[in-house]
């Protein structure tokens, strides 16, 4: 199969004023000059379970934009990843996450053993911002994103390995048949 990958862009934060619609932009700028990945927004602003479930479905892989709340990720977004299970298993996950001091790392390691016991696989590779409120500009533009550029190109690259290997192996035997 040589079509692009299905990728979710899950947004994690659901406050108003959210710094994330700017993290997942800046993503999905990066994701589009890339024509092996096709991004899908899913915003649990923008649905309802059903709707969103069915999303994740189609999915191949996903990136998860994620603030880090109170050293750990937001409740909306355990609640988006819980209103679905089967939907997840044997899809990569890739993280961008942002914060203050510790640009989110706390999160995403908090989100890895979810996503594990979904049966996801959670990639290595990620991208965070540190103080990420001196990082983008009031327009919403990332003020230097040489660095989180190459994190973001490796994390991809690493993603659409994972994802086109797990849609191939989903596609000769589905996953449930392996237990």
């Amino acid at each position: 199969m040589n079509h692009p990958l299905r990728t979710g862009l899950i947004y994690g934060s659901t406050r108003e004023g959210r710094l994330c619609d700017s993290v997942a932009g800046w993503v999905a700028d990066q994701a589009r000059t890339q024509e092996r990945i096709a991004l899908d927004p899913i915003d649990p602003l923008a649905g309802d379970d059903g709707m969103l479930r069915g999303r994740i479905d189609a999915a191949d892989a996903f990136i998860v934009v994620t603030p880090e709340y109170n050293h750990s990720f937001p409740g909306p977004l355990k609640s988006l990843i819980d209103s679905a299970k089967r939907e997840w298993e044997a899809k990569p996950v890739g993280f961008v996450s942002y914060g203050g001091i510790s640009g989110g790392l706390r999160a995403v390691e908090h989100l890895r053993g979810v996503f594990a016991e979904l049966h996801a696989v959670g990639l290595r590779d990620s991208v965070s911002f540190a103080n990420a409120w001196d990082q983008f500009d009031s327009e919403g533009r990332l003020r230097d994103g040489a660095r989180a550029g190459r994190s973001l190109s490796t994390m991809l690259s690493r993603l659409e390995w994972w994802g086109v290997a797990l849609r191939n192996a989903r596609a000769a035997r589905a996953y449930g048949e392996a237990a």
